[in-house]
């Protein structure tokens, strides 16, 4: 015999409630006890359990309709059985009587989860923590009167994917251990020093942000012709040697000045952005490397662009720099073309939002028109974090780049 599904009363002050989200569809088989729909009343979010095995037959209440306490919202029967519409009529016995009977009917009102239905639980949540696996009893709401939301799902995910990595990973250094043990022709070392701080960021860097890594090519002949010019017209100033690298800083800096989202620290879950310029320069050391700040960039022309790179980067191998050097950049440029690499995935050097890789330039065959030019084509890689912004402004910005150096010019101006 088909059984009615009611609106339960959930408090001596509920006289109506709202079908949030019904978990099952119509025709769905369903279990005793089995979750079938989230109902709610203005204080408190709870689920509907199935009366009885057997099959949803009908829905008479859709998600976010409201109705009184009392009301069939739906039924559960056998397959191809007719729901009796007597059944759909309000009880008329006094609130108390009603709500005994209901409380019985839909088996929700147990003493031993009282505290599973004082959660207030968004429905996107709901479904999300089903899907993920996730137990809203475990986590603290951040919404109004302590609701979970979505957010605080994704969350408990991201939790949940780090708890696992590191369960992985403690797994995977007690195997690496294990074969050490039993190799004789291996040096060990322990990891100190810079190699220690080096290795705590970036694998800091990949597990609280997320990265993403979009390449991009920028024909830079007509760059390397420029830069030869002014290599002749600065030959009274010797200290002056411009490189390749001080014009991609300045055609960065410039794209930093458009793009402000991508001059952006990512703390606390604030966004910071700067109106400055303060351009980190990655710079390799035989035991690691340093990134060396050039503080207010966007106020030096290229000259001193290039002083400034030189200048760090001679006194970062001499082990020179103080630390004050090395602090409050807010995107950093890093270049592995002078080993021959074209594109690669940078690492982010959190709280910055960006990083800018640069491969090395090399000959390349390109259509213009209808005929094959030799062109220099250098690779650029851009990793930014997601979390701040996404990949089509982080294109448009990388496209900023790639203008400045296809047209040179522009960085003198």
């Amino acid at each position: 015999m088909a059984v009615g599904i009611f609106m339960p009363k959930l408090g001596m002050s509920m006289k109506e409630g709202t079908v949030v989200e019904w978990l099952k569809k119509k025709g769905d088989k369903v279990k005793k006890g089995e979750s079938i729909a989230v109902i709610s009343s203005d204080k408190i979010e709870t689920d509907i359990e199935a009366p009885q095995d057997g099959v949803l037959l009908d829905i008479l209440v859709e998600q976010d309709e409201t109705v009184e306490v009392g009301k069939v919202i739906g039924y559960i029967g056998q397959e191809g059985e007719k729901p009796d519409d007597q059944s759909n009529e309000t009880p008329q016995e006094t609130p108390k009587q009603a709500m005994q009977e209901v409380a019985a009917s839909v088996g929700t009102i147990e003493p031993n989860r009282t505290s599973r239905h004082m959660l207030r639980v968004s429905p996107a949540a709901r479904k999300l923590a089903r899907e993920a696996g996730i137990d809203l009893s475990h986590i603290k709401g951040s919404g109004p009167k302590g609701r979970i939301t979505k957010a605080d799902v994704e969350k408990a995910i991201q939790l949940k994917q780090a708890s696992l990595q590191r369960v992985h990973e403690k797994q995977t250094i007690a195997e690496t251990t294990e074969i050490t043990a039993e190799r004789k022709d291996v040096t060990v070392k322990p990891v100190t020093g810079m190699r220690k701080v080096i290795a705590t960021r970036m694998f800091a860097s990949l597990q609280q942000t997320a990265q993403l890594t979009i390449h991009m090519k920028a024909d830079v002949t007509e760059l390397l012709e420029l830069q030869e010019k002014l290599r002749e017209e600065l030959q009274d100033e010797p200290d002056i040697k411009l490189t390749i690298t001080d014009f991609i800083a300045r055609a960065t800096i410039l794209a930093l000045c458009i793009h402000k989202r991508m001059n952006s620290l990512y703390q606390n879950g604030h966004i910071h952005t700067y109106d400055s310029v303060h351009l980190g320069i990655a710079v390799a050391l035989e035991n690691g490397l340093v990134v060396p700040v050039i503080p207010y960039a966007e106020k030096l022309s290229l000259k001193e662009i290039s002083k400034k790179i030189k200048e760090l980067s001679v006194r970062a191998r001499e082990g020179k720099l103080s630390s004050e050097e090395m602090k409050g950049s807010t995107f950093t440029i890093t270049s592995l073309g002078a080993y021959g690499v074209e594109f690669f995935t940078p690492v982010l050097n959190p709280p910055e939002v960006g990083i800018l890789g640069v491969g090395t330039a090399a000959d390349v065959p390109v259509f213009i028109g209808d005929a094959i030019h030799k062109r220099k084509i250098l690779p650029l890689s851009l990793t930014f974090d997601h979390q701040v912004i996404d990949g089509a402004p982080a294109s448009q910005f990388l496209t900023t780049i790639k203008n400045y150096l296809e047209n040179p010019y522009k960085i003198l101006l």
